[in-house]
């Protein structure tokens, strides 16, 4: 009966698709700036606070569950081409998006709801494996949820 539940928990939590084209949420692997992986070790021996979901250039970016959005977040805080996301709060989580183009920052949204759109990855960091980055408001691994 406990697994059932444990189960249920998890399954009730799990994350819908991010990106348009996708099936399934998928990690960016390693390429020639990096891996996306929670924990991957990044400049100055820093580890990467979140997973790396591939998702193209453009491409429509969908809710992951449901929930509020509440607030922009500006990773880098450098107004770059790809300096955006937002916070999305709901089903007991918190989750931060980056490198995406909101529809709107604040209000609330449905799991599989359009909420944005990729921003132009390619033009900051060519060669990299476009992607949202997903972290977790408490900076544990969102790799489950995935």
């Amino acid at each position: 009966m406990r697994k059932a539940i444990i189960l249920a928990v998890i399954c009730s939590t799990a994350f819908g698709v991010l990106c348009r084209g996708y099936k399934n949420n998928v990690a960016r692997a390693c390429d020639k700036l990096g891996c996306g992986h929670y924990g991957a070790r990044r400049v100055g021996g820093r580890s990467h606070g979140g997973v790396d979901v591939k998702c193209s250039d453009g491409s429509a970016v969908y809710a992951p569950f449901d929930g509020k959005l509440v607030g922009r977040i500006r990773p880098y805080g450098n107004k770059n081409k790809i300096d955006d996301g937002f916070k999305l709060i709901g089903n007991g989580l918190c989750v931060m998006l980056f490198y995406i183009k909101p529809d709107k920052y604040t209000g609330n949204v449905k799991k599989g709801q359009r909420i944005g759109t990729m921003l132009p990855m390619q033009t900051v960091y060519p060669g990299i494996t476009s992607h949202i980055h997903v972290q977790m408001c408490d900076r544990s691994n969102p790799t489950r949820y995935l």
